[in-house]
Order: structure tokens, then sequence, then C-alpha cells
């Protein structure tokens, strides 16, 4: 609870900048997902299709991250 009494003491840039930083580390995630998954050789593992969408919630995260990280970066730069 400390970090998110910590979290809303920040300014809003700040807190965009982490919210884009988290969106961002959940891109990475989804794209490593992904590429686990076109790299199945084992054909049991290839019959079992995945129900998630991991090149979508790649694509979603990454650019929210980017659009939020964009907000932030001129109230950052600023100082």
């Amino acid at each position: 609870m400390e970090f998110v009494a910590q979290f809303e003491l920040l300014s809003d840039a700040a807190q965009l900048a982490w919210a884009g930083g988290a969106c961002l580390v959940f891109a990475v995630f989804a794209s490593v997902m992904e590429w686990r998954r076109q790299r199945a050789r084992d054909l049991a593992r290839l019959e079992r299709v995945g129900w998630v969408p991991w090149t979508g919630l790649f694509l979603l995260s990454a650019m929210l991250g980017a659009g939020l990280l964009a907000l932030a970066l001129p109230a950052v730069m600023k100082g």
C-alpha cells in the first residue's frame, strides 16, 4: 500500500509516464508470448491453439504506452 500512496503523490505527468512504461513492459511480455507460440515445435502443443490474442494485445498496449509517454514527455522534460 505504500507504493499506491507514493504513486498518488506524483504529478499527473509522472503518473502518465509510469502508466506508459507499464504498458510497454506488458507489450514486451505479449511479444515474447507470441514468439513462444510461433516457435512451438511439439505437435501436441500446436494442436492446442491458445485463446489469447497476443499480437492484438501487443499492438494495443504498445500504442497506448507510447501515447501515454508522449503525453507525459513535455511536462517531464520541463522538470
